[in-house]
């Protein structure tokens, strides 16, 4: 886990795989935090990113990576949609992006399985090894979930929530925010938080 600098998002790495790259704009700490785990950007081949906001793909551009989003918000990186993506909110732009793999429910990266959980964005995913769930920005630590107002649907993420609460979960790795051990609690206690809305 690389904990996100200022706007960044976490980032985590496992093999050659990176999921999410913060907005770029920390990329030297981006660059040390990788060498401490005897890595180069060069070493990454792959870049996952949960969903297509700004604070998790504003970093793909320093890497010369293949690129995975779920289908759903692919358009948004492939278009540099700058209201999509967010990044008018930072007030940046976002040059298009070519995606690799369109992903879909169901499809594995290394030993992740993908989880589509809509809701904060129409594509957000997640990925599940049956133990670790990196959760993006649909559950976060303490009984938080993603915005919904920034092109997303509160009934789809109360039903991604809905879907996550039945997993069992050790460990939670969210988009922001710390990651946890228990998982499963804070996702039930995300899950009974939304119903109130």
């Amino acid at each position: 886990m690389i904990e996100g600098l200022g706007s960044d998002s976490n980032i985590y790495v496992f093999d050659d795989v990176i999921v999410d790259t913060g907005t770029g704009e920390n990329i030297e700490y981006l660059r040390e935090s990788l060498k401490k785990a005897n890595l180069n950007i060069s070493d990454i081949s792959l870049i996952v990113n949960t969903h297509c906001h700004y604070d998790h793909v504003g970093g793909n551009r320093y890497f010369n990576s293949k690129l995975a989003i779920h289908e759903k918000d692919a358009p948004a990186l492939e278009n540099g949609d700058p209201i999509a993506t967010v990044a008018q909110m930072f007030g940046r732009s976002l040059e298009p992006q070519e995606i690799d793999f369109k992903l879909t429910e169901g499809d594995k990266i290394g030993d992740f399985e993908v989880i589509h959980t809509p809701g904060h964005t129409i594509g957000g995913i997640c990925l599940y090894n049956g133990k670790t769930l990196i959760s993006g920005d649909t559950v976060f630590a303490g009984g938080g979930f993603g915005r919904y107002d920034i092109g997303g649907d509160i009934t789809m993420l109360r039903e991604s929530l809905e879907k996550l609460s039945k997993l069992d979960v050790e460990y939670l790795l969210p988009g922001h925010g710390p990651a946890v051990d228990n998982g499963s609690e804070h996702i039930n206690l995300s899950n009974r938080m939304i119903k109130g809305f």
